[in-house]
């Protein structure tokens, strides 16, 4: 997405999405849930990595501590090379682990653990919760790749290393 331009623009909106998925407008938390689903909808994410919320009147950006979504619920059907895995995120948005909506990981900043993430839409990601990541864990097997062995598991048609079993040569 490219950044907004144009009249209704309002510059910092005041709302904060914490590393826990925490919503807060000027430092209070927003608790509705009903509330936070519905911005959620309206964000969206720059080339330059800023995040945005747009109405039908106005524009503005919000600061996100890591990522805005969390992954809080897994789904799987089938299994091996046919199982379909589904996540569910902390706005009750569903993505299907596939090509589009990849899972990566990155390290993170504070810690330096090595964080699991999907791609949700629009260059919005969601951190995998540990439980969930533990469930994900769990569906996975090894496979040969050239002469590398990985574990990980398929997802619509796509194979998601979840980590290396032999070194490189």
């Amino acid at each position: 997405m490219r950044r907004p331009t144009g009249p209704g623009i309002c510059g910092d909106l005041g709302i904060r999405i914490d590393r826990a998925g925490r919503w807060f407008y000027h430092g209070s938390p927003i608790d509705r849930k009903e509330m936070v689903c519905l911005f959620a909808t309206m964000m969206s994410r720059d080339g330059q990595g800023v995040y945005w919320l747009t109405s039908a009147d106005e524009t503005g950006t919000i600061t996100v501590d890591d990522v805005p979504f969390l992954a809080v619920e897994l789904f799987s059907e089938g299994g091996g090379r046919d199982r379909v895995v589904s996540l569910r995120t902390n706005v009750d948005e569903l993505v299907t682990v596939d090509a589009a909506h990849r899972l990566y990981f990155a390290d993170c900043p504070q810690t330096g653990e090595v964080v699991p993430y999907v791609q949700v839409r629009d260059g919005l990601d969601a951190r995998l919760t540990r439980p969930v990541y533990y469930e994900l864990v769990a569906l996975g097997y090894e496979e040969q790749f050239d002469r590398e062995k990985l574990y990980g598991l398929w997802s619509s048609g796509t194979f998601f290393p979840l980590g290396r079993l032999t070194d490189p040569d």
